[in-house]
């Protein structure tokens, strides 16, 4: 008992060190700590002696012997899992996991998870990822992982199971909400390189952007992306498209609302340490100089992505589409505890430029569009040219065919009936600015036909 003493007063020595991490020295420099908020800090003796006495036992009657420092790991563990979904305890192997997953490029199954009780929710697959091949969504729950059980695990658990050599397989058995039963599916496990950021025209001078998550060049690359599309002349309206997008890194976030916004706040932090309070503004000039944009988001875009959906929207600077977005707004600061371990704490919230917190509440778009197969019940109409004996109009002839362009519409519809929403929002905007588009009326063709193959 006089070594976990020991052990114990150790750990009530690092309580009231560094904060944050930073060194002892700096600690004068803190702002003043107030009498009640100082008493809080003090880890009460009774409770102290409570944690020894069940240390105590359990190292002396566990039916397999345990050694000390596993057994403060596990308690290190509990401490964290107790708090919320996202403060874990890393050792060196799950932080270096999170540098290499920051950097773009991981191994696995490519999906985003988190915790919805006692099992892991997938938030979102990652675009061209085995997950997303195997036909896994966001919501979904994963209850068996091989023939282990997932109930009870951490995400950090959970990981360490869905990790394998690159070729090998994983049976998952998934729970899909709206379904009566759960699934099977089996997984083969891949590299995992994330495209952070795609283009193209949807139509002449319509751009659209799909980012798949925050890395660290993603700024860069998204506004690398807008100057191709403009090539051939400035863009009338963009979509940029966030579904399924987990987050990332804050910067980067920031980094993509700046290409757009025109100096003002993007988001703010606020947490219990004034350490965690900060804010973070555009600079000067809009990369499309105001063209319209629509913004899409769902229930798996999270993080990162609600910042960004979350400051367009409060600057008035885009329109918001689709459904609900996650509610992921808080942030999480990796703090090093030794040369091999690290915590990962969830330090403040994030607001966005309005003051909405994003925590739980998620980003509620302005045009609620929900994500569906869309058939025509019109089918072949008969119009004034069908009749025998109808006048021919003075005008010139049309050279686009109607029934082709009516049948364009309707893959893009059937295809993507969400972008296909956007798309016709963004021209509805050139319509009202008094400034007809120079697209041909067949283009929604080559985007209904390019969304089949790219997405």
């Amino acid at each position: 008992m006089i070594r976990l003493h020991l052990l114990l007063l150790t750990l009530v020595t690092s309580v009231s060190g560094p904060v944050f991490g930073q060194p002892v020295e700096q600690q004068e420099e803190q702002p003043a700590i107030s009498e009640g908020t100082e008493a809080k800090s003090k880890l009460p003796l009774e409770q102290l002696q409570t944690f020894a006495d069940v240390f105590y036992q359990i190292r002396e009657g566990y039916v397999e012997e345990v050694d000390d420092s596993t057994l403060f790991e596990y308690a290190v563990k509990g401490m964290l899992e107790g708090l919320d979904p996202h403060s874990v305890y890393m050792t060196r192997e799950a932080y270096s996991d999170l540098q290499t997953q920051t950097d773009g490029e991981f191994s696995g199954l490519g999906i985003e998870i988190g915790r919805r009780g006692s099992y892991i929710e997938i938030i979102a697959p990652i675009d061209g990822s085995p997950a997303a091949e195997a036909g896994l969504q966001s919501g979904d729950v994963i209850l068996k992982l091989d023939d282990t059980s997932v109930k009870g695990l951490s995400t950090d658990e959970a990981v360490d199971l869905m990790r394998g050599p690159v070729g090998s397989s994983i049976l998952l058995e998934i729970g899909r909400p709206g379904e009566a039963k759960p699934f099977e599916v089996t997984i083969i496990r891949d590299k995992i390189k994330i495209a952070s950021v795609r283009s193209r025209l949807l139509a002449p001078h319509y751009g659209y952007l799909r980012i798949a998550q925050f890395g660290r060049s993603t700024g860069q690359e998204a506004g690398e992306a807008i100057q191709k599309l403009a090539t051939d002349g400035p863009l009338r309206g963009l979509v940029i498209d966030l579904r399924n997008n987990p987050g990332g890194v804050l910067e980067a976030s920031v980094a993509v609302a700046d290409l757009f916004l025109d100096e003002g706040e993007v988001v703010y932090t606020k947490g219990r340490h004034p350490s965690a309070g900060d804010s973070y503004s555009a600079t000067s000039g809009d990369a499309l100089s105001g063209a319209p944009i629509v913004i899409l988001i769902n229930g798996g875009s999270a993080s990162a992505s609600e910042i960004v959906a979350g400051a367009l929207q409060d600057r008035r600077r885009g329109i918001v589409m689709g459904t609900r977005s996650f509610g992921k707004g808080s942030v999480q600061t990796v703090l090093p505890i030794s040369e091999s371990r690290a915590v990962k704490l969830t330090t403040a919230r994030y607001f966005t430029p309005n003051g909405r917190s994003i925590q739980a509440e998620g980003i509620v778009p302005d045009i609620v569009v929900e994500r569906a197969q869309v058939t025509s019940v019109e089918g072949r109409r008969i119009t004034e040219a069908d009749l025998q004996g109808s006048l021919t109009g003075d005008g010139e002839a049309n050279p686009q065919d109607e029934g082709a362009e009516s049948e364009s519409l309707a893959n893009l519809r059937e295809n993507d009936n969400q972008l296909y929403e956007a798309f016709t929002l963004l021209k509805g905007f050139t319509l009202l600015a008094g400034s007809m588009p120079a697209a041909p009326a067949s283009s929604p063709a080559e985007v209904a036909n390019r969304e089949s193959t790219d997405d």
